[in-house]
């Protein structure tokens, strides 16, 4: 098969258990990948990856991926058309004047900002989640670490790599309003809280002034974000293969590349990626009426805002527990893959009571903003007379994998917020119809699932970059729906009014039951 390297267009995403990259064709098919298996650390009480694993993650990942071409098509993987890295939003990366990383990389992970979130949220009266960047810089402001006053960049993980990429400290605006509220008539950051927060800040008398000036550059979809130079090809690729020169997409988070790979960029549509952490994100035609400190607002990739429902915890403790009953499988002398596993498991979950038999479960490995938590703690709990069996017991996890976010979209449905499509994407999902089902139950809304959505955000990226090159007139949303997933198919399952019912029930129960888990995270060290 021939391939014409002029015509793909390479993105790479850094998950949170995985770095995938994804390389498309000019009708922007995934025609190659490669990936590399990671896991955050949590060190000192801070959740966060190394440096060298980043980069040495990213050159496996890449090296995955050439392999892949080289097997397919009998060529090596020279340049592409158009190249963009996107990762998880939100975090802390703290650099001084030599390009040094002053502190650990904080992840989104990390809930220990809490009084700089809230003091920020009153200070803007616009919410400010602890995930968010400014929040980490704010809080070590607060703890008078010293690393403050030599400050002179920090930003996320995917404006990192791109700035090592290409030289240029630029970011997506998605990522960028995960960092500081966006403007979205101006498509930038809020003048009015810049000045806000230089006044907080001026008693201090750090070297720097204006925090604008520590912080990257706002781009949107489609705008020039420069080159990969000759030290980022090395970087990438050790072997001197890759070359220069290759135009490169603004760095997105996971949020804005969940948007594109679900084709939900335009007004009135939503999408839910379930994984590790769990976000719902919804398009909105207005601004919402008041002050939520569930919702954050980010905006799509081309600017237009967004309602986000954010949770830290959605499927590690699910797959802690499948992977323990593949244990048990293993030692019974069974042979089961993941797929298998996960779809034994999965699909027995639609057996069980509505309500799950009474039983509960908190899949908290971390803390959890939304229900008022640090900390987190694993926790499963049950009544004597409780149904307690296999499906009653998975459909529990997963129906605890959407509990926390389920309370922030209630939010959202009495501020009237109408949405006429809820796409599904990530983990959850990738076991055909059982989290789609859980999904539309929970939501009392129909979800679909694009065939397309396992590729995820390392694809979406790649069509982000695709667009920089090939956008022409077409606005982001027109772009998508034209050139991209034109005769796409897809499923989409609605609820099930008694089902419907049984997640209420079982909601009720959650939100009864989190004193029990604020006494585990306080009693259990």
């Amino acid at each position: 098969m021939a391939i014409n390297l002029d015509k793909t267009y390479l993105g790479i995403e850094l998950g949170s258990t995985r770095i995938k990259a994804v390389l498309i064709d000019e009708n922007h098919k995934p025609i190659a990948s490669g990936d590399h298996a990671w896991e955050n650390r949590l060190e000192n009480g801070i959740w966060t990856y190394h440096l060298d694993d980043v980069w040495s993650g990213l050159q496996d990942c890449y090296k995955n991926l050439c392999a892949d071409v080289k097997a397919k098509f009998g060529v090596a993987l020279t340049h592409v058309g158009a190249f963009g890295v996107s990762a998880m939003m939100h975090g802390y990366m703290a650099f001084n004047k030599e390009g040094e990383l002053m502190v650990p990389f904080r992840t989104w992970r990390n809930t220990e900002a809490r009084d700089a979130s809230g003091k920020l949220t009153e200070l803007f009266q616009f919410n400010i989640p602890e995930r968010w960047s400014i929040s980490h810089l704010y809080q070590c402001i607060l703890d008078k670490e010293e690393h403050v006053n030599d400050l002179d960049y920090f930003c996320t993980l995917a404006g990192y790599i791109h700035w090592k990429l290409t030289g240029r400290k630029v970011l997506g605006i998605g990522d960028a309003a995960g960092m500081f509220p966006i403007d979205s008539d101006k498509f930038d950051f809020v003048d009015r809280f810049l000045e806000q927060f230089d006044e907080l800040v001026a008693p201090y008398n750090f070297k720097w002034k204006h925090v604008k000036d520590l912080m990257p550059k706002v781009l949107c979809a489609g705008d020039d974000a420069g080159c990969l130079t000759e030290e980022g090809a090395k970087l990438l690729d050790p072997t001197g293969t890759l070359q220069a020169g290759i135009p490169m997409c603004a760095p997105e988070g996971d949020a804005g590349t969940g948007m594109v790979a679900t084709n939900s960029c335009a007004k009135r549509t939503g999408n839910v990626s379930a994984g590790t952490s769990i976000f719902a994100m919804v398009v909105l035609e207005r601004a919402l009426s008041k002050l939520h400190r569930e919702i954050d607002m980010v905006t799509t990739p081309d600017g237009s805002p967004v309602a986000m429902v954010h949770a830290n915890n959605c499927t590690s403790d699910l797959n802690a527990w499948v992977g323990l009953f593949g244990e048990f499988a293993k030692a019974s002398g069974l042979s089961l893959d993941a797929n298998a596993l996960y779809g034994l498991l999965y699909n027995k979950a639609l057996e069980g009571d509505s309500d799950c038999g009474g039983l509960l479960s908190y899949g908290y490995f971390s803390g959890e903003f939304i229900t008022g938590l640090e900390e987190g703690r694993p926790l499963f709990v049950r009544t004597p007379d409780s149904k307690f069996s296999l499906a009653n017991f998975m459909r529990t996890h997963l129906y605890t994998t959407l509990g926390a976010i389920k309370i922030g979209m209630n939010i959202l449905d009495e501020e009237n917020v109408a949405i006429d499509k809820l796409l599904g994407h990530g983990g959850l999902f990738k076991t055909k119809g059982v989290g789609q089902k859980i999904m539309a139950d929970a939501m009392n809304a129909p979800v679909s699932v694009m065939e397309t959505a396992g590729e995820g955000g390392a694809w979406g990226i790649a069509i982000l970059a695709a667009f920089v090159v090939n956008k022409g007139s077409l606005t982001l949303p027109e772009y998508l729906d034209d050139k991209v997933f034109k005769g796409a198919e897809g499923s989409t399952i609605a609820p099930t009014p008694d089902d419907v019912k049984g997640f209420e029930a079982f909601m009720e129960r959650y939100k009864a039951g989190i004193a029990i888990e604020k006494c585990a995270v306080d009693n259990l060290k």
